[in-house]
Order: structure tokens, then sequence, then C-alpha cells
């Protein structure tokens, strides 16, 4: 059956039918679909784990047991995930193991553009990366069967735009995988220092193996057209190629991105004139050419900044600029802020009118560091805001004036090791727990505190406040940020507290189906002294309209907040009709 699916979606079918049996993942933006869409198949073990290494971890139990398995992340969750990575490289497998990781050029939604390739270089394993969806559907299909003749997890990269554009794929049949049968094999899965000088070998044997299969494989296919100019490209790239040089070029498209071919790529230089590489991020591709005595253009043409697109390969190889228009007056600028009745906004401007050094963490509230809040300090990636308040606090003489904030995904996912840090090396920290019970920023998703699993069934659900008092944390509240007076309470006696503590600042989001949000509230202009003090919030329903503060009752979900910062009592409840 023929079918239009975002790439996220083919990566999904394609293991569907290669016949998978459990995938594992954190979620991580762009990368979380492929999970979501895995678990609507009844057929096939399901789950969010807290992190991507316990989510590679339990692939890897999977495939042991000789099932076929996946976990699926974001470039950086493969950071968190690099330790049994590189060692499941001298494993191997039994049954196929696909660790899927979807890059993010251009940092639409993440704090860095790393090049997943690295690793896979790195770490000695294959990676395949497709250029559309059929190509998602058919190499991730294909991946397991290349696990298990290699005996090698496989990388299977995306990248933002191919995760979330469309193409056509026809859908097939469910390859019927009954598995391999346990066998215990000590010197193959006990990675002791003379088990594993042992397997070296053989991952070095096997990469020269992949390459002899890169020469000729289906993931690699050499396009002649013209022969004045060759261009070696991959993924989302090879797109942008063929849109502005449809066959008036010769292109060698690239699948498997590592290992990478020899003598296709000499065979294919000797028959071009000119030969350019076209790839994002880094020189990959350009580095092996070299390295191969080929003689390519790559990023002496190209940027290793950002994304591509079609416009920059016809700017850069053509020539040609596109005509523009420009626009009569100035589009303003719409930066992503905190949604209308959001939680954390009364906890962060809480924590800014205070005054206070706030260590921040990934996730919806880091965009309390915008103004008018202006409410962060640091942010650099999951769990780093615990682990950092103890650097800082022991390294200077500043621990009654700073906190950290972490959400309570992130907390789960790696807050709660540098919790137990704070309370076994006893620093005077503060941790602020955001609970909006859900992961938040890339898509409500479940986690280990919510008490549903991804299917949205009941399951075990983690007791904040009971864990932070297990790991030896003795002042553990819950506030409510709605309630302004409560969080500036419990923020200056923390503080002032002469041993480590957390807040859980607890309130579902805004946006969640079961909550139910107020009417909202309206600007009595005769009391309004247009002081401005409800613009502190940074609430995108709160706007000068006149000279006056209004309330804009399409976005505004009646939270309660902003009255509490009115000395006027201006703001009031809408007046039903």
């Amino acid at each position: 059956m023929k079918k239009l699916m975002i790439g996220n979606e083919a990566v999904a079918r394609g293991l569907y039918e290669g016949g998978i049996n459990l995938v594992s993942s954190y979620p991580g933006t762009p990368s979380t679909e492929i999970t979501e869409f895995l678990s609507k198949y009844d057929d096939i073990y399901s789950e969010w784990a807290p992190n991507e290494k316990v989510a590679m971890e339990v692939a890897f139990g999977a495939s042991l047991a000789g099932k076929r398995s996946a976990c699926c992340m974001k470039h950086v969750g493969l950071n968190v995930a690099a330790d049994p990575l590189f060692t499941l490289s001298y494993t191997g497998v039994t049954g196929g193991l696909v660790v899927c990781v979807a890059d993010d050029p251009a940092m639409h939604s993440s704090q860095n553009e790393q090049d997943s390739r690295h690793y896979a270089i790195a770490s000695k394993v294959p990676m395949l990366e497709p250029a559309d969806s059929a190509e998602a559907l058919a190499f991730a299909k294909s991946a397991f069967a290349l696990s298990e003749q290699f005996d090698t997890p496989v990388l299977f990269r995306m990248c933002t735009r191919m995760a979330h554009s469309q193409s056509i794929v026809e859908t097939g049949d469910r390859e019927d995988f009954e598995g391999i049968a346990y066998e215990k094999k000590p010197w193959k899965y006990i990675m002791t220092p003379g088990n594993a000088i042992k397997r070296h070998p053989y991952v070095e044997e096997r990469t020269k193996k992949l390459t002899e299969l890169a020469e000729n494989c289906e993931y690699n296919r050499v396009e002649m057209g013209g022969t004045e100019l060759g261009i070696i490209t991959s993924g989302t790239c090879y797109q942008y190629v063929k849109e502005v040089f449809g066959d008036s070029v010769s292109i060698l498209k690239l699948g498997m991105i590592n290992p990478l071919p020899v003598n296709l790529i000499k065979d294919f230089a000797a028959k071009v004139d000119r030969l350019v590489i076209v790839e994002e991020l880094d020189p990959i591709i350009e580095t092996h050419c070299n390295n191969i005595g080929v003689k390519a253009e790559g990023k002496s043409l190209f940027s290793n900044l950002g994304e591509f697109s079609q416009q920059t390969v016809r700017e850069v190889l053509l020539g040609e600029k596109p005509e523009t228009v420009s626009a009569d007056s100035p589009v303003p600028v719409r930066p992503p802020v905190m949604c209308s009745g959001c939680p954390h906004r009364g906890m962060f401007y809480t924590l800014a009118k205070n005054k206070v050094t706030v260590l921040g963490d990934i996730g919806c509230y880091t965009l309390g560091s915008a103004p008018p809040l202006d409410a962060l300090d640091s942010t650099l990636c999951m769990g780093a805001s615990v682990s950092g308040i103890h650097g800082f606090n022991k390294a200077s003489d500043n621990c009654g004036h700073t906190v950290c904030v972490i959400g309570d995904s992130t907390f789960m996912h790696s807050g709660v090791t540098g919790l137990i840090n704070i309370a076994y090396n006893m620093s005077n920290s503060t941790v602020i727990v955001l609970d909006n019970s859900i992961t938040g920023m890339t898509g409500h998703q479940q986690n280990p505190t919510t008490g549903y699993n991804i299917k949205g069934d009941p399951a075990g659900k983690i007791n904040l406040e009971a864990l932070c008092r297990s790991v030896g944390i003795n002042r553990v509240r819950v506030v409510d940020p709605y309630n302004l007076e409560e969080c500036d309470k419990a923020v200056k006696e923390e503080l002032a507290a002469d041993e480590p503590s957390v807040i859980i600042s607890r309130r579902p989001c805004v946006l969640l189906k079961y909550v139910k949000t107020g009417k909202p509230l309206k600007v009595n202009s005769d009391k309004c002294k247009s002081c401005k003090r409800c613009m502190k919030l940074g609430c995108p329903s709160l706007s000068f309209k006149d000279g006056k503060a209004f309330v804009d009752p399409t976005l505004c979900v009646g939270c309660g907040v902003c009255p509490q910062l009115c000395p006027f009592g201006a703001i009031e409840s809408e007046v039903e009709e």
C-alpha cells in the first residue's frame, strides 16, 4: 500500500516490517516520533526509558536474548549512550540491534550541531543514512539483517529535515522473525580486559568486510549524467542536489556513510572533470576522499555551519541568487516564549525578583532565560544544573543566593545522580524541580514520575518527594507556582537554610488535555495606572494598548498570576454575560 509518511514514521514502519520485537528510547526532537509510531503496533514492546544510556542497554538485553531491537535518540542523546555503544561494537549482537540517532543542523531545538557520523567512525560500527521516506523504510527494514550478518549494532542517522519531511512510501508485510536461541557466550559478552582484547581484532576485520560491502551494496549508487561536474553526497543534501541539477550532473549517492567505500569513490572521481562533496556539518566524506588520494572540493565552498537548502547549492555551485522581494515594513521577531499560563513562569518571576543566580537545564524552562524574566545564568546539558550548582557552591561563597532548576523528566534522566552528589558531598545547594507532570518540550511524552507508560496505561510512578528524601535530602517541600507568595517564602527560607534542600514547583502543563483552564482575565482601565509591573511576567497574553495593560482573551487561561502583581487591583476576572 502506498502512503505519504514523514521520515520518522517511515523509519518506524521499516523497523516494524523488519521484525523488531522491542524499542526503548528517550524522547528528543527530532527523533521522538519514531518511537511514538512504533508504540502504535501492539505486537511489539515499546517504552520510554529514563535516559538514552538505559534505552541502549535495554535494547542490548533484548538483542542478547535473540530478538531484534532498537533504541532512538537525538544527537546529544548519543553522548549519553556512548558508553554502551563503544563496548557494543566489541561484543556485537545476537538479534539485530538498530540505534536511530537524529542530528539537528541549524539547532532548531538543540544546544549544539554535533555530527553523529563521528560516533560511527570512533565506535567502528556501520551507519546508514536515507535520503527520503521510502529509503528510510527500506534501509531500516534491512538494517536488522545487516546487524546480524556482521555481528554489529547499526547506527541509523536521520536529521531534522529528513525526520519531518514527507514523501511516498510503499508499505509491505512484517517479516516473520522468530528470534535466535540464547546461548551463553562469556568470551563474547563479558568484556573484561582479557576478553575485550581478543574482540578488538574482530572489530577491525569486520570494518574491512563492511568496507568491501560498501563498494557494491544497495545503500550506495552512482547516477551518471554530465561529466563536467560530479557530486558526492548523502541524506537530505542529495535531495537539494537533485532539485538543482536533476540529471545534468553525475552523482554518487552514499546511503552507507560508515565505513565509506574506496574503489567506488575512486572510480567515480575518474569519470568526472570536477568533484565536489556536498555534506552538512563536518567534512567527513571530504576527509575520507583526501585520505584515499582523491582530490575533491567541499568545505572550501560550503559552510560547516547550519543546514543547507536548494538555494545554498544553487548559489555555491551555479552562482545564482534567487530574486527576492522585500517587505514594506520590518517583520517583527517572534522568539519562542513560555505559553500563557505556563506553571514555570511564577517560579521564574520569583527568582528574578529576588535576583537569584540560577543554573538552568534543558527543557521548556530554558525559555526562562528570555526577557523580561532573564532568570537563567547557564544551560549546559541534561542534568548539568544539579551537578553544576554543587560545583558552583563548593567553589564560591554565593551559596545563599544560588539555585538550580530542572524539570521532572530531566531530573529522572540525569538530575538525580547530581542530587546524590549534593547529599553525599554535602554542599548547601537548593534544587528546584519544575514538575509539570509531563515531558513538555518534546511533545508531552510520559516519564517515570507521571504514572503512565508510552501507551497511556497505568505504570509505576516515582514519588519525587520520597526519592529526594531517600538519597539524603532532609528539606523537601512542594509549592504551587501560581501562588507567588508561597514561592517567594519557599525560595527565601531554603536559601537561608544551613543544609541542602529541594523545592518541587508542582502544577501540570497548561497544555495537557485534562487541565481545565479558567476564564480569561480582563483589565479595568480605570484602575490601571500603567505601572507595567504585570509586564515583568513576560506572559504572551499581556500587552499594552492605548497606554493601559491589556489581556488578550484569546490567549489568557485565567491562571491568576498577574493579578498578584498589580498593586491597584486592575486585573479582574471576566464578568459572565
